[in-house]
This record gives C-alpha cells, sequence and structure tokens, in this order.
C-alpha cells in the first residue's frame, strides 16, 4: 500500500540499537524474496485501509484522514476524506502512470516524470514514494549488507539497495531494514553524494486485517529538524474482491467506485 508502505512499538532505529551480536550477512536469505515478502505482506492481493495522517512542523501540525485501494503491486487509489477543505483530492496509481484529481478544479492531471520528487499533499512523501511500490525490486542491486537479531530473537537485515546505472530513480541509495517476519523497520534514502537525506522508520506494529503489520509509519527529513510525516493505518481488509473500476480515472474523478 502506500504509502504503500505507508508504511513497532519500540521498534524503528531503536530496535537496531540494541541489536544482538551481529550474524555473518552470508547467512542471510536472498534479499529480492525479502523485500517483496515486506511489499506483498502490506498489500495482499487487494488491500482497503483507512488511515490517518499527521504532518508536522515547528510551527503548526495538519491532520487528514484517507482512504486507499490498492491491487497487486502497482495500481493504488487513494482519496482523502478529512478535512473538508481536502476531502476528494485522490491520487491514482494504474501501472506505471499517477494523475491527480482536485475537485475544486474538477481536473484530472497526469503527473509527468519531473514531478514526481514533489511533496505530495504537502507532506514529507513525493509522489514518487508513492508510485514507487516495486521499482526496488526492479531496478536496484539489493545485498544483505549485516544480519542481526532483536530482543525477542528475530532475525533483522540490513539490505543495502543501490541502483542501476540506468535506472529512472532519484536516489543514489537505499538501506532497508526489516524482520525476518517482513516487517519493515525503517528505509533510509541517500542523495548521489551518499548523504542520508529522509528516512522512514516504523513506530508501531499492531494486528489489522488478520496479519501483523506496520501501523504507524514515520518520514523524517534528515536535514529539517522537527519535520516529519506520520501516517497511521486504523483499519486494513485484504484479498477483497475490487472490480477493474476502482483504478480508473473514471473513478478517480467522480469516486462511483471505491469511495
Amino acid at each position: 500500500m502506500v504509502l504503500a508502505q505507508l508504511l513497532a512499538a519500540g521498534a524503528s532505529a531503536a530496535a537496531e540499537d540494541e541489536a544482538a551480536p551481529t550474524i555473518a550477512p552470508e547467512a542471510g536469505p536472498d534479499p529480492y524474496a525479502l523485500i517483496a515478502a515486506a511489499i506483498d505482506l502490506n498489500r495482499g492481493l487487494t488491500s482497503y485501509v483507512e488511515m490517518a495522517m499527521l504532518v508536522h512542523r515547528p510551527e503548526w501540525e495538519r491532520r487528514s484522514a484517507l482512504v486507499g485501494w490498492t491491487r497487486g503491486r502497482t495500481d493504488a487509489l487513494i482519496r482523502f476524506t478529512a478535512p473538508a477543505r481536502d476531502a476528494g483530492n485522490a491520487t491514482l496509481r494504474d501501472g506505471e502512470k499517477m494523475w491527480t484529481f482536485t475537485p475544486k478544479l474538477n481536473r484530472v492531471v497526469r503527473l509527468p516524470f519531473s514531478l514526481m520528487s514533489q511533496s505530495w499533499a504537502g507532506s514529507d512523501f513525493s509522489y514518487s514514494d508513492l508510485s514507487r511500490t516495486d521499482d526496488v525490486l526492479n531496478y536496484y542491486d539489493l545485498e544483505i549488507a549485516e544480519v542481526s537479531e532483536d530482543g525477542d530473537g528475530r532475525a533483522v537485515y540490513r539490505i543495502d539497495a543501490r541502483p542501476h546505472d540506468d535506472a529512472p530513480v532519484v536516489w543514489g541509495k537505499e538501506e532497508w531494514v526489516l524482520r525476518d517476519d517482513y516487517i519493515i523497520l525503517s528505509q533510509t534514502f541517500y542523495d548521489q553524494d551518499m548523504i542520508a537525506l529522509k528516512r522512514l522508520e516504523t513506530l508501531e506494529i499492531k494486528n489489522l486485517g488478520g496479519r501483523l503489520l506496520a501501523a504507524r509509519m514515520r518520514m523524517s527529513k534528515l536535514d529539517e529538524a522537527d519535520h516529519y510525516t506520520e501516517m497511521e493505518y486504523m483499519e486494513a481488509e485484504f484479498d477483497l474482491t475490487l472490480p477493474d473500476s476502482v483504478f480508473t480515472t473514471f473513478n478517480l474523478q467522480s469516486g462511483a467506485r471505491g469511495g
């Protein structure tokens, strides 16, 4: 899902700091299989979620409510339901294409690649973050850099993801940290100079829709103090029947099905 990972009680960076002695990286499984399983855990074959979003700045905070639908690793529809001024604003990903809709303008806009790095809905997530659920599997070389154990004896994998030379991505490297049950603990994004610019961390894990998930996640700007966005999943359903019409520009604009 968005947030797609959109995205542990006491986990994240703190869990890494408390990790037990390092195990040889070669003892770990296939990093592609690990990340694929983590993506699929959050999305299922299909999914429906209800979410709360908090955008925090040193001087103010803004809270929103959203609903979202996903299908496979590439199709997603996210729609704001509150506050009233944002209700109806929506974003659609259909394969490699992405559109937005704003009720005030009553207009569907196809997003070009040049705008994908811009902020989504004024948050610390970019449009690229929403669209790139499986890009890490398609455009990156993955390597298990470290295997450790957390306090409960679970294996914790740190995976370095470096883009192919011709990859259509903006990052110089990503670093994923996930448990052996496929819960993503953190994801750090580096620029071309290998400077960490932002980090997605799991703050809470709970059971939703019959599976254990990263239920509250925070995306932080590492070069701007006290700038972050939290996404929290309030409700989730998986592997439900969704008609093809959900993931269309008509539905994006009309909201006739799927919100």
